[in-house]
């Protein structure tokens, strides 16, 4: 695995490599990271991004491994602070303190549902009104929008043009597995056979992603 599909940050400027890909050759862009391009709850955890040195198989090899325990590292966090959000308001003896093994019962079965998003099936009138409300969609006014997210292969991005209707103008989907497709020549030029195996997996590329 060492010395095999070796790339440089060159390479990853070229072809819009990112995630695992662009990290094992030391770059250190990681939207969760990002002062401007955060999202979510990520702003909130303490938790690393690593970055390899050699740009092979083997940097990226441990670059997962690492990634895997450090969402577990994310996932202890966010069930902690769940299951003590009640925390700030001790003095109000309304809100319960629950436990993290208890979050799945408790999320299941929440009283306070918006009606939109519940089956009300015993009535037609409230089939076809479900019906409606998903089948005609919100209406969006004109703009153009990008919103990326760090997808385990990379950035996942979606843009959307909306020209005031319920449906998109235009929908452009950027998915990091078919950027990585494309410096595949480069990666597998002057290595064996049997060396596209391991060059695939670390490149973690998903066929049914890039078939366009």
């Amino acid at each position: 695995m060492v010395n095999i599909g070796t790339i440089n940050p060159e390479t990853c400027f070229n072809y819009g490599l990112t995630g695992v890909m662009s990290r094992s050759t030391g770059l250190t862009r990681d939207l969760r990271l990002s002062r401007f391009e955060s999202y979510g709850n990520y702003y909130y955890l303490n938790f690393k991004s690593y970055v390899g040195s050699n740009g092979d198989c083997y940097d990226r090899y441990l670059l997962r491994m690492s990634e895997m325990l450090e969402s577990i590292n994310i996932i202890n966090q966010i069930t902690y602070k769940m299951s003590n959000y009640s925390n700030k308001n001790r003095k109000n003896k309304k809100i319960k303190k629950y436990a993290p093994h208890k979050l799945l019962n408790i999320l299941k079965n929440k009283e306070k549902k918006n009606s939109i998003h519940q089956n009300e099936y015993q009535t037609m009138e409230a089939l076809i009104n479900h019906f409606k409300y998903w089948g005609n969609g919100a209406k969006v006014k004109s703009s153009v929008t990008y919103q990326s997210v760090e997808s385990p292969k990379g950035e996942f991005g979606v843009t959307l043009i909306s020209d005031s209707t319920n449906k998109p103008y235009r929908c452009k989907v950027r998915s990091p597995a078919y950027h990585s497709l494309q410096a595949f020549p480069v990666l597998a030029k002057g290595h064996f056979l049997a060396d596209l195996v391991t060059l695939v997996g670390t490149m973690d590329i998903v066929f049914g992603e890039i078939d366009r």
